[in-house]
């Protein structure tokens, strides 16, 4: 088979530079599509306990694991999305970093905080009922998660906030930080999409409402899970972009264009 010749090679490469362009999506719109969509998440999982499920209490009825799925939702997927992105921003790519790390580290506490009160209230739900706990692979998925987000925050506190933190411990610990915060993401979105799976088959088993006929409710958390699935993907997706990452201090400060594409 004959090589392919440099006109061939020329117009190759052209086509890929064209692709490329057309690929390539300037920041800050993205991020304003990303807000949207976290919003709407958040919207909706409310709409769907407040409408569906019969609203919020504290008295440890099903009112009160409602605030099970909208807890989670806003912090462990919605929030902890929005601090893992801090810096992607460009305004943090130059000046002091340690502002831009305390809205990182503040961003995520806030996120656990959240989780840790989601968590608490589909526990007192359940020792309101007598329902046992930790019995279901959801219920697992979603405890690890917690706890590898609250070793996950211990740890980066630790080797970038603290003054005495050795430069050697940041340098050899940030990539297993950045790792471990797209992955603890997509756990995330897997808890949450299985536990709206998990509430739908308890839920939609009566007469006309069963799952299987596929009745409003479950349309409209379908739709929910699907939204969560896709914010997920976006933002490691944002993570994993190389001209999204913020330059290295020995680098030279290649700034990414912030309304429109790059050339």
């Amino acid at each position: 088979m004959a090589a392919p010749s440099e006109e061939e090679g020329a117009v190759g490469r052209r086509c890929h530079q064209r692709s490329a362009a057309m690929l390539d999506v300037p920041f800050l719109p993205f991020c304003a599509f990303l807000g949207t969509l976290g919003l709407l998440c958040v919207a909706m999982v409310g709409s769907w306990c407040q409408h569906w499920r019969g609203g919020f209490s504290l008295d440890g009825s099903s009112r009160t694991f409602n605030w099970h799925p909208v807890l989670m939702v806003t912090g462990l997927v919605v929030l902890y999305g929005t601090a893992a992105l801090v810096y992607r921003i460009p305004y943090t790519w130059s000046g002091p970093k340690l502002p831009w790390k305390v809205l990182h580290g503040s961003l995520a506490l806030g996120a656990f905080i959240l989780t840790v009160l989601g968590l608490s209230a589909v526990f007192c739900f359940h020792n309101s009922q007598g329902t046992p706990n930790m019995y279901s692979l959801h219920s697992w998925m979603g405890l690890g998660t917690v706890l590898l987000f609250s070793c996950q925050w211990v740890a980066g506190f630790g080797a970038f906030l603290l003054p005495w933190a050795p430069t050697w411990l940041r340098a050899l610990y940030k990539p297993i930080h950045v790792f471990f915060g797209s992955t603890i993401l997509l756990l995330s979105v897997a808890s949450c999409v299985s536990g709206i799976n998990e509430k739908l088959f308890f839920s939609l088993k009566n007469g006309t409402m069963q799952y299987k006929l596929l009745p409003a409710e479950a349309v409209f958390a379908n739709t929910l899970g699907l939204l969560i699935l896709i914010f997920g993907v976006l933002v490691v997706a944002a993570l994993a972009r190389p001209s999204w990452k913020r330059p290295d201090s020995d680098s030279p400060d290649s700034r990414q264009p912030l309304l429109s594409a790059e050339r």
